[in-house]
């Protein structure tokens, strides 16, 4: 077994929330030894803005993302034998040789750009490798899910498409997590490299608008990306659950909706709170998943690509 996670918030728990602990010990759901008894081979690493939280706004947020990766780079050179950067498939790869697992930074908040490519440029050269394009609000680049039609048919802003581009030509992937069904379809009409859902479910399931329609499934698919199944459970289908009967079900939707190389994981962990029941709590507990899916009749070289083979693909095609 081999897992990649495309998403979790643990280096903001840590860092603003917690205010303690580390990559080794903490309080939260992803942590060194929980990765390795599930055998992670990567894990992409959200530097979350929470721009309520920012009295600066969000240029307070763009300083605040270089502070985390410098945490970040602070605990990798902590637990050198256990983690290590990664950049591209290729480093990856040689971690996992090594023993290592892969730690790939992320941006959750694009508008800590602020209109300034130049932002986006520097984050890549820190090594940020994907970015979600917005959170729950307008900003820079484009506009956020919403309950409200109106809201959720406003797509990508002129800056927007700007970003998008330019992130293709970096190499950096493009997250539609968090956008509002306007600004998918003009992200995947403008796109020049990969795009991923890294932390979003089926619409079809749950009604909820950050998770994707059966459309959206099918055109992601059609570009080679793919979604990352989300744990939170208003996503899944229960407002105060997080299921693994549910998670199953939106799996297996995905396949038969985008195909076997669609669904991955992106746990979300760290992320959210009042979830009552959690079937699955942390990295380590991951396995409980793989045999759900095992028994749900999902083969083995199915529960494969969903694990890491699929997210793979996506960071080789960069």
């Amino acid at each position: 077994m081999k897992l990649i996670d495309m998403h979790c918030d643990t280096i903001w728990k840590l860092k603003d929330l917690d205010k303690t602990g580390d990559l080794m010990e903490n309080r939260c759901s992803v942590n060194i030894p929980g990765m390795k008894q599930a055998g992670v081979t990567a894990q992409f690493f959200a530097c979350f803005v929470y721009r309520e939280g920012m009295a600066g706004g969000y240029g307070e947020g763009y300083r605040h993302v270089h502070e985390m990766i410098d945490f970040m780079e602070r605990q990798i050179e902590r637990f050198p034998e256990d983690i290590a950067s990664a950049y591209s498939y290729d480093d990856v790869i040689k971690n996992e040789s090594e023993g290592k697992i892969s730690a790939i930074l992320t941006v959750e908040e694009g508008g800590i750009l602020e209109g300034e490519l130049k932002r986006l440029e520097d984050l890549y050269q820190r090594g940020i490798r994907l970015m979600t394009l917005m959170w729950n609000y307008e900003n820079c680049i484009g506009h956020p899910n919403s309950r409200e039609s109106s809201v959720m048919e406003k797509g990508l802003k002129p800056f927007g498409t700007e970003t998008v581009r330019r992130m293709g030509e970096l190499g950096m992937i493009v997250d539609v997590s968090h956008a509002s069904d306007g600004t998918f379809w003009d992200i995947l009409r403008c796109a020049k490299g990969p795009v991923v859902a890294s932390h979003s479910n089926c619409r079809e399931l749950k009604n909820h608008p950050r998770n994707l329609t059966d459309e959206m499934i099918r055109s992601l698919s059609g570009i080679g990306g793919g979604a990352g199944l989300n744990f939170y459970g208003p996503f899944l289908g229960t407002e105060d659950a997080s299921l693994i009967d549910e998670m199953t079900a939106h799996i297996v939707h995905m396949i038969q909706c985008g195909g076997e190389d669609f669904p991955m994981i992106g746990t979300d962990f760290d992320g959210f709170d009042g979830i009552e029941r959690l079937d699955i709590p942390g990295t380590a507990h991951m396995e409980k998943l793989w045999d759900a899916l095992k028994k749900k009749g999902v083969s083995v070289s199915q529960i494969d690509k969903i694990w890491s083979k699929n997210a793979l693909r996506i960071l080789k095609s960069v």
